[in-house]
């Protein structure tokens, strides 16, 4: 593994049984994995679209802080809404998280398993000191 890439966590970073890290750190970028609606423990929360978009963010703030960013700092989002109907409620909940100017985004629907309803993954950029 190179010394150039870091992977931060803190005690409360959502883990995951799956084999991936919450983030990795290349320079001044940060690489979040997928977050969906999980507790600490990686356990699934199932809950309404809202509840588990929520919670996904959520997760994404705790992974972000770890590597030393801030929602802010999220240049670039990758978003999973696994029902269609649900996107004009994603819209609206997504513009609390993120305000202009908007990051880069892109969002697929009909793709996830039915044990979740949304997932989110981002690359922020690491604040000057």
């Amino acid at each position: 593994m190179s010394d150039l890439v870091q992977y931060p966590r803190l005690s409360d970073t959502p883990t995951s049984h799956l084999p991936f890290n919450p983030c990795a750190v290349v320079g001044n970028l940060v690489f979040v994995s997928g977050q969906a609606s999980v507790d600490e423990t990686g356990k699934i929360i199932s809950d309404t679209f809202e509840g588990e978009f929520r919670r996904s963010l959520e997760n994404v703030r705790i992974v972000l802080k770890a590597a030393g960013c801030e929602m802010k700092d999220v240049v670039q989002t990758r978003n999973y809404v696994r029902d269609e109907v649900d996107l004009a409620e994603y819209n609206a909940l997504y513009r609390e998280y993120f305000s202009d100017p908007l990051p880069a985004r892109a969002t697929l629907t009909n793709c996830l398993p039915s044990t979740i309803r949304y997932e989110i993954e981002c690359i922020a950029v690491l604040p000057q000191k």
